[in-house]
């Protein structure tokens, strides 16, 4: 049986709904039997962060010295400090080690000269994390089957056998098959193939280099769910038709940064368009697999649906800019189209203004018929201010009765033309309310010689009162 295929059927094992003791320990069997090391140690992250060695395989003598043992939570630092980076793996070479007693267990093997040998004393990490990144335990592994330190290949896959086994650890275990579609290494290490097919994250490996980049050689099962397409539909298509750009050249400028993170995943969240045509938000890491000299890269994608956290953010970045009521643009929002109209104003010397716009007789609305009543003429008021104004200008509510219109490139006549509008169409009865509202209106000029929003405000403001008096007076 070759080690790809002992690998595979440990894997499946690990999706087979277990105990949780039971996987983690399927975790170690499949680094030994399907990774080529000798042996695999687990330590699992505690609740007050320190680690316990819940796993061991390979070794009967380094399961009877290390199983159960516990150690501090600072226990890897002291290590990873001196540690090469492989990726998201540690690497702790011996010569590094400091002089002095050696902590732990270690293989009796024989040591070599080969500079490029397995050394007793040489460790390799895994770190095992959740999906949210949380680090819940800590996968070694030695020993490896050549008795060399490992190559590019198998970091890799042991890279990514200890992303499923951090899921199997956050979930408790995994979902029907952690690994269902077999991982093929050559025996030279110039091909490598692996898709989790049953993983819970949306896996695919896609073409790097001519003659076809960018088309999808392979999808899991958790893709096709994720993206709504059949395997069929998607192997062979090129991947970025179904990614939708904010900016022109923004794919071609990540796959240019994905090219120089050199073996760090790189990370990403793109819009992705579904096979109903909606489109969903994709958040995942990208990472090239070279297979080896004359044979083609690949970059293999893992990737979860984040739309509802996107929907959430962007709803949360639309009530912070716009007012609960009327759903006008709200101060914050107001000062920030302020700043660039004030900019393009200093450019151009074209003006505009800002109205201060203060409701007469609302609160007869509220005492009369109620805040429910007066918060619905708000939002009937704010949409005839909508109607009235021109493309591009804002409408923004300031508070209460209060409204502000920031109107750019307008100037004698036509500004007056557009106050006598907004006027006229809040003086026209309201629905069901038999209160006269009208409204006094105040104007302050955006010129290049204004300072901020806060200045041009308090300027309409003044000319809004003035109006109110005259009105008054009449």
């Amino acid at each position: 049986m070759t080690a790809v295929r002992r690998l595979y059927e440990v894997s499946a094992r690990m999706g087979a709904g277990r105990s949780l003791s039971e996987t983690l320990q399927a975790v170690v069997d499949g680094v030994v039997d399907g990774l080529g090391f000798g042996i695999a140690v687990l330590n699992l992250r505690q609740a007050d962060g320190k680690f316990e060695v819940i796993a061991v395989a390979g070794s009967p003598d380094a399961r009877e010295a290390l199983l159960g043992t516990i150690s501090a939570a600072d226990i890897f630092d002291a290590e990873f400090a001196i540690a090469d980076s492989w990726g998201a793996l540690r690497f702790v070479p011996h010569e590094r080690l400091p002089e002095g007693e050696v902590v732990g267990w270690v293989p009796e093997i024989p040591v070599s000269e080969d500079p490029d040998a397995w050394h007793p004393l040489d460790a390799l990490f895994a770190p095992l994390k959740s999906p949210s990144g949380e680090l819940v335990g800590m996968l070694s592994v030695d020993l490896p089957e050549d008795q060399r330190r490992p190559g590019q290949i198998h970091r890799e896959l042991l890279e990514i056998f200890a992303t499923q086994a951090g899921l199997a650890i956050d979930k408790a275990r995994l979902t029907d098959q952690l690994l269902a579609e077999k991982v093929r290494l050559e025996a030279s290490e110039t091909t490598f193939r692996l898709v989790f097919q049953g993983a819970g994250n949306g896996m695919a490996t896609i073409a790097f280099d001519p003659p076809d980049p960018g088309r999808v050689l392979r999808v899991n099962e958790a893709f096709c769910r994720i993206t709504g397409y059949a395997p069929d539909q998607l192997i062979g298509t090129s991947f970025p038709s179904y990614l939708d750009d904010e900016d022109f050249g923004q794919t071609q400028r990540e796959i240019e940064e994905l090219t120089q993170t050199g073996n760090e995943p790189y990370r990403f969240e793109r819009r992705f368009l579904r096979a109903d045509g909606r489109a969903i938000w994709l958040a995942g890491t990208a990472s090239i697999v070279d297979q080896g000299k004359d044979q083609p890269r690949f970059i293999l994608v893992q990737v979860d649906d984040v739309t509802a956290r996107k929907d959430a953010e962007r709803e949360l970045e639309h009530n912070a800019a716009h007012d609960p009521l009327t759903g006008l643009p709200n101060r914050r929002l107001l000062r920030h189209r302020f700043n660039a109209a004030l900019q393009r104003c200093r450019q151009t010397g074209s003006r505009g203004a800002v109205l201060f716009c203060d409701l007469d007789h609302f609160k007869d609305v509220n005492d009369r018929y109620g805040h429910e009543t007066g918060d619905r003429a708000l939002r009937e008021i704010a949409d005839r201010l909508l109607a009235q104004v021109r493309h591009g200008d804002t409408v923004a509510r300031l508070g209460g009765d209060e409204f502000a219109i920031l109107a750019e490139d307008i100037s004698g006549d036509a500004l007056d033309l557009l106050v006598e509008r907004l006027d006229e169409a809040i003086a026209s009865p309201l629905t069901d309310i038999d209160v006269p509202v009208t409204a006094s209106i105040g104007t302050g000029i955006v010129s290049p010689y204004v300072t901020d929003l806060d200045e041009l405000l308090r300027t309409a403001d003044d000319a809004m009162y003035q109006a109110k008096r005259r009105k008054a007076r009449r």
